[in-house]
């Protein structure tokens, strides 16, 4: 067994009784968990395809990304990373990527987020993840994951200790998402909260507006204007009317 304190050899074969998983596999979970024995079971169980990733291969290539004197991926490893993917940075991909890696801030990856997110894709190398990016990009398309990846979004997007989302970087975020889902109002909200509200964007804001996007229909058939939507969804429906791009139906 690796040269382990004996607090971590205990979990490790404490892991490796109860989930009758390889040593290997046992210090992946336990790593990716940061050697929480609950959540490595929950990594296990959750992850099926972490047996056919290399631990070693992983933290080679985290290395090969990191900040020399930081233990972090930052902005010119990320940089280099989509460089070698052959992606945009502002491809959504990197987004159901991130996503995937769970990670707290755009343009930066911790350890523990950029190897525990390969291991949850099922990958131990840029060549794997590249031949994987079509099927993640699909991820896109199912209205579960959609809205999974849309919430994390918000809070990946913004700076460091803010709770809201800067207008500029959420109009961006907007466009990127909705390119993909192909709402028909995408530039009308965004020339309207650049006209109107000129303000950061709160938490509920980003929330509701999904929702407004999968329950009304572009033309508003099905709006109700004594539904309990947001001052700033109802503004946006006035907006909408008052300079003729939709008529309701009364």
């Amino acid at each position: 067994m690796h040269k382990l304190a004996r607090g971590s050899r205990d979990k490790v074969q404490q892991f490796m009784t109860i989930t009758g998983a390889s040593e290997k596999v046992a210090l992946q979970a336990l790593k990716a968990s940061d050697w929480h024995l609950e959540g490595a079971f929950d990594f296990f169980y959750n992850h099926p395809q972490i047996s056919v990733t290399n631990t070693r291969h992983l933290e080679e290539l985290y290395n090969r990304y990191k900040e020399p004197d930081v233990d972090m991926i930052m902005v010119e490893g990320v940089s280099q990373f989509c460089t070698d993917l052959q992606v945009d940075p502002q491809d959504i991909v990197m987004l159901v990527i991130s996503w995937h890696m769970k990670a707290a801030t755009m343009c930066e990856f911790t350890r523990q987020e950029f190897i525990g997110g390969l291991q949850s894709i099922g990958v131990d190398s840029i060549e794997k993840l590249h031949e994987k990016l079509p099927s993640l990009r699909a991820e896109i398309k199912d209205d579960h994951k959609f809205r999974e990846i849309y919430n994390f979004a918000f809070a990946w997007a913004r700076e460091k200790g803010q709770k809201s989302l800067s207008l500029e970087t959420a109009l961006g975020m907007w466009q990127l998402l909705f390119a993909e889902r192909h709402w028909p109002l995408i530039d009308h909200w965004c020339e309207f909260l650049q006209v109107r509200h000129n303000k950061a964007i709160s938490r509920d804001t980003w929330s509701q507006l999904l929702e407004f996007v999968k329950t009304i229909d572009p033309q508003l058939s099905n709006y109700d204007e004594e539904g309990a939507w947001p001052y700033l969804i109802d503004e946006f429906v006035e907006y909408l009317t008052e300079n003729g791009f939709v008529q309701i139906r009364k």
